[in-house]
């Protein structure tokens, strides 16, 4: 294949069914040229051994100029929330994290148990006595983005309104002239946030990275923002496809649940199934290369975009047995699903328990919970998350 000849990532074919066009590309060239939705000229990754390459390979950097990917953000919005770890290369990159890592330890992640308990009890009350729910609604958002929120210091009566901007973020071209308005409100709200909470400080995260801000000086206020920014969308949005598409994987084969209620042991090895088999982060985010890079057997020219999809390496039957079906007890699981390197999703540990604590109480607490219809429901559009946007399920 020429670099001038590229896939489409915005056909709505592709959409529909990814996997299947994700096998055909893992065939017939791991690496390919590809137009990113947008427009964009890019190369997209396959494979699992090209994906591991890619996320650790120092020539693709993180720091791409919104003119690169035709982003239509301004300037001034896009300053206050793009200045994140994420979007960052070493030094810059160690030190943001530094400055959040404590809070993710093993050891801080499990004293949030109980808690995470609580509002997984609390939310399953709701849903008792209710015929049919919306189980993205009515858990699978809700625990989340009441945890971050709670992490994090912030008013929980707004998860609506993060619900709506996340979405939009993440939706891709579909959504596309809905981003600078959406942006333009999450930073207006992250900014008085910030300003509220300098005022009156509390025993929360926040609080705790405004005071590195002000007074050890190792954050710029637009890091603070974005930090701020970061920890909301990505402290919630991955959780939320990991605990609906791995009820919709459990409820649509009756055996699976029924096999997981009486042997309850082996929750955690079935999350990491559902994380490989339907990675809830489609493609990590964007990367250009400092110069030509040699992936998979492609050359890739120096000033490209790079997209790995961690949805498509996870079904890699060069890495994975029988990569195509799902098995609960699958004995060795080293997915890509939370990225890999030095971009290696914080968070992980938390939406491991999140996912852990709501399928253990759900399969208690709803024996008999069945999808309420047989029609396949429709996934989120955009090429950076997998999940579902609605689960409709009867409760019995």
């Amino acid at each position: 294949m020429t670099p001038d000849v590229r896939d489409d990532l915005a056909d709505p074919a592709f959409h529909a069914d990814p996997h299947s066009f994700y096998a055909r590309w893992r065939q017939s060239g791991p690496v390919r040229p590809v137009v990113l939705p947008g427009g964009a000229g890019g190369w997209l990754v396959t494979g699992y051994d090209d994906a591991r390459q890619a996320l650790t390979d120092p020539r693709l950097s993180k720091e791409i100029q919104p003119s690169q990917v035709n982003d239509p953000i301004p300037a001034d919005i896009r300053k206050a929330i793009s200045h994140h770890m994420l979007a960052a290369d070493p030094p810059d990159h160690t030190r943001l994290r530094r400055l959040v890592t404590a809070a993710f330890t093993a050891r801080r992640i499990e004293a949030l148990r109980p808690r995470i308990e609580q509002i997984t009890d609390d939310l399953l009350d709701a849903m008792a006595g209710r015929e049919q729910v919306d189980l993205i609604d009515a858990l699978a958002f809700p625990l989340p983005i009441q945890v971050i929120c709670e992490l994090l210091g912030i008013p929980s009566e707004d998860r609506d309104s993060f619900r709506s901007w996340s979405n939009t973020l993440v939706g891709g071209q579909a959504l596309r002239n809905r981003l600078p308005a959406a942006m333009a409100a999450l930073v207006s709200y992250v900014r008085a946030l910030i300003a509220e909470r300098r005022q009156h400080p509390g025993d929360d995260l926040l609080s705790d990275l405004i005071a590195v801000r002000d007074q050890a000086d190792q954050l710029s206020e637009d890091e603070l923002s974005s930090m701020v920014f970061l920890l909301l969308i990505a402290g919630h949005e991955t959780t939320v496809n990991l605990i609906g598409n791995g009820s919709y994987l459990l409820l649509s084969d009756r055996e699976r649940w029924e096999r997981l209620r009486a042997d309850p042991a082996r929750l955690p090895a079935a999350v990491e199934e559902f994380l490989r088999y339907e990675s809830p982060v489609e493609t990590a985010t964007f990367r250009i290369t400092t110069e030509d890079v040699e992936i998979g057997g492609a050359v890739v020219p120096a000033g490209e975009i790079v997209v790995i999809s961690l949805l498509s390496a996870n079904r890699d039957g060069n890495r994975f047995p029988d990569a195509a079906d799902l098995r609960l007890d699958r004995p060795q699981n080293p997915h890509l699903a939370f990225g890999h390197g030095i971009h290696y999703c914080l968070g992980a540990p938390l939406a491991r328990l999140e996912a852990q604590i709501a399928f253990g109480r759900l399969l208690v607490r709803f024996p008999g919970l069945r999808l309420a219809t047989d029609e396949e429901p429709g996934w989120r559009p955009g090429l950076l998350m997998r999940g579902l946007q609605r689960l409709p399920v009867r409760t019995d």
